[in-house]
């Protein structure tokens, strides 16, 4: 990746309308930046904090005319503190480590993937993936996206897709072993990577985003202090703007 290559004109360009993922009856629509633009950590680092998300080699951010639900939300690293619950999580995998890896396929990692994707999203596209459709979505030729593997004793439990940007680490996603519920490997991945980036000397861990009603996404709101993206301004999350609504996209 081109580190020095300053945030510059970058086109946009508008995907087709589909229906929403998230809420039900909704028609969704997204931004995209130009997929022929190799972004700079710069570039990429920018629209990130526009809210901009990464899928593969593209970066996208919604643009639904009659919804602004999706929240784009980061971790202040420096001020977080794990809660009582998330300590427990640390202390039941106290001897679990992280180790760094190139986004690569292995067949552990494959392995990995096929069972928590057939056991949270079972009968979805997704769990019907084949090898050479790994890693995908995980990783751009142009960003430096490194796999978190959290193992014990060698045992690889989960596998966090982390890019790194300007100002904090992007989780782009995480997957980590069913049959471990007791163990919270995904609360865990979550705050391994809010050490890693404290490590680097980092602000923010971008989450992705959030929508009050959407019930898969509640978890996202159990790291305080965090940040959500409103209006085009970055607001902390309190009582007051958790549950608001807010106006359609102008």
């Amino acid at each position: 990746m081109n580190e020095d290559r300053q945030p510059g004109r970058i086109p946009l360009y508008v995907g087709q309308s589909h229906p929403c993922p998230y809420l039900e009856d909704r028609i969704a629509l997204n931004h995209f930046a130009d997929p022929t633009h190799l972004l700079s950590r710069p570039e990429y680092s920018a629209l990130m904090s526009m809210g901009f998300r990464r899928s593969g080699e593209y970066v996208y951010r919604p643009a639904c005319p009659e919804c602004a639900r999706c929240m784009s939300l980061r971790i202040d690293v420096e001020a977080f503190r794990p809660n009582r619950s998330q300590r427990r999580t640390l202390k039941a995998n106290i001897g679990v480590r992280l180790k760094e890896t190139p986004p690569e396929y292995s067949d552990e990692a494959f392995s990995l993937y096929r069972r928590y994707l057939n056991a949270r999203h079972a009968g979805g596209e997704m769990a019907a993936c084949e090898p050479g459709d790994f890693p995908g979505f995980l990783r751009a030729s142009w960003s430096d996206t490194r796999f978190l593997e959290l193992r014990e004793h060698d045992r690889l439990l989960a596998v966090a897709a982390t890019d790194p940007l300007s100002d904090g680490l992007s989780a782009v996603y995480t997957w980590f072993e069913p049959g471990l519920p007791t163990r919270g490997l995904g609360v865990l991945a979550i705050l391994r990577q809010v050490e890693e980036a404290r490590r680097r000397g980092l602000r923010w861990l971008y989450l992705g985003y959030w929508i009050p009603e959407a019930r898969k996404m509640r978890y996202k709101t159990a790291y305080r202090p965090a940040q959500i993206l409103i209006e085009g301004r970055w607001r902390v999350m309190d009582g007051k703007n958790e549950g608001s609504r807010f106006p359609a996209r102008r």
